[in-house]
């Protein structure tokens, strides 16, 4: 059965690596697939249009190397390359697609649960001179949760990549409009944005949030929020209707930040820049809050 961690004010359910989703984009390790706050519905899916929700991503997945798997560039085409938290994963093309469902071999997990946390961890086999040690802790506090992570690279070559939460939030289902706004603590200058999908012109962007001059009905995306500067990792979401902010804060800094919506669903997305040595190691942490307004 999938696991929950539960207090007064806190309510987080989670699939066990074995349970749930079983693809090649999302990390196994961990998979929150749903948070209430005192009672409300504080996220959602991706995707509601029909789809099997088992194949998609929803409440609070991560994700390591949306760009590209770990030994991808090595790998020659029917060979294996690593994708961080899920296993190996067949290569069958010279360029990689974050969201393709590829043939994998996935990692063996060890899990350690209480009453206020669970831990998973895993090792990779050693391929094309990568190899990695993760470990994953989710800890339920009074008004927030933490995902403390451990990355050790146990290869020969370095470990270059980036990892994020994709957020699939969500409040009350509440649909994307007015109710909602997205804060940044730092200046908003679109012309430095890499992607600006905004079809309907519905997002309104300004000093430092963004805003909904309607319900959303198209998918929208902007990409690098802060022109490759670095900033403090935050964001905070406002529903004004329900009178409840969500926020994100990572104990690192970072200069990419994107932000993918749709109809439903709004996702801020902090990236975390991974560069480790053979035989060292890396550690951060992500923090969610939640509280009335």
């Amino acid at each position: 059965m999938p696991h929950t961690l539960k207090n007064t004010d806190l309510e987080i359910h989670l699939d066990l690596p074995s349970q749930g989703y079983s693809f090649s984009r999302f990390d196994w390790s961990g998979k929150i697939t749903k948070v209430r706050f005192q009672g409300n519905d504080v996220s959602t899916i991706e995707r509601t249009d029909n789809v099997n929700e088992h194949h998609f991503g929803k409440g609070f997945y991560n994700e390591f190397g949306i760009d590209k798997g770990l030994g991808f560039d090595e790998a020659s085409v029917g060979d294996w390359f690593h994708k961080i938290g899920v296993g190996l994963l067949k290569k069958d093309y010279d360029q990689y697609v974050f969201n393709k469902k590829y043939e994998l071999d996935p990692l063996e997990f060890k899990v350690i649960s209480g009453d206020d946390s669970i831990i998973m961890e895993t090792e990779s086999r050693l391929v094309n001179g990568f190899g990695y040690y993760l470990k994953k802790t989710i800890s339920l506090l009074k008004d927030h949760f933490k995902i403390s992570y451990e990355l050790k690279n146990i290869g020969d070559k370095p470990i270059i990549t980036n990892e994020y939460n994709h957020n699939f939030v969500s409040i009350n289902n509440n649909l994307i409009g007015k109710e909602y706004i997205l804060k940044f603590p730092f200046k908003l200058v679109k012309d430095n944005f890499d992607d600006l999908v905004n079809t309907e012109q519905k997002v309104e962007i300004g000093n430092n949030e963004f805003t909904f001059n309607d319900i959303i009905e198209d998918q929208f995306f902007f990409s690098n929020l802060t022109g490759n500067e670095l900033v403090n990792a935050l964001w905070e979401l406002l529903n004004l209707k329900s009178k409840i902010k969500i926020s994100e804060t990572g104990d690192f800094n970072t200069n990419k930040i994107n932000i993918w919506g749709w109809r439903h669903v709004i996702s801020p997305e902090l990236f975390k820049h991974i560069s480790i040595a053979s035989g060292d190691s890396d550690e951060w942490t992500r923090t969610f809050n939640f509280e009335r307004i």
